[in-house]
């Protein structure tokens, strides 16, 4: 009977003994994990707060300007997972991410996936 998955990165996905990735299975004990954020976040007005901001001008002028105001992040990117087994071998995946919670979430994994491997 096989050991249920832990934790899956991307297509990384580790058990309780060993990591299982497209180009083979190594023991989770011993390997080296790296992560690379590779994401960007912008600040930007909304497109919803400048069209409010145009017809509340009509309406009233002073008030409307306040829509310009409002920002909103936006992420993009992908945060990049490396895992080394004991033997050498090793294996990278870039994991989308659309938000710092995404970014945060895969650090966290990564970090589950360490603790597999210290025997923690």
């Amino acid at each position: 009977m096989p050991e249920p998955v832990l934790v899956s990165i991307g297509d990384i996905h580790c058990t309780a003994s060993e990591v299982i990735t497209p180009v083979g299975t190594f023991p989770i004990a011993g390997s080296q994990w790296g992560v690379s954020d590779q994401s960007i976040t912008t600040r930007a007005i909304p497109t919803w707060a400048i069209v409010l901001a145009i017809v509340g001008a009509f309406v009233v002028c002073l008030f409307s300007l306040f829509f310009l105001l409002v920002k909103e992040d936006q992420t993009r990117g992908f945060v990049q997972v490396t895992v080394v087994g004991p033997e050498g071998r090793s294996y990278t995946t870039s994991v989308p991410v659309s938000s710092f919670a995404a970014v945060q979430d895969v650090v966290n994994r990564v970090g589950y996936a360490r603790n597999l491997g210290y025997g923690i």
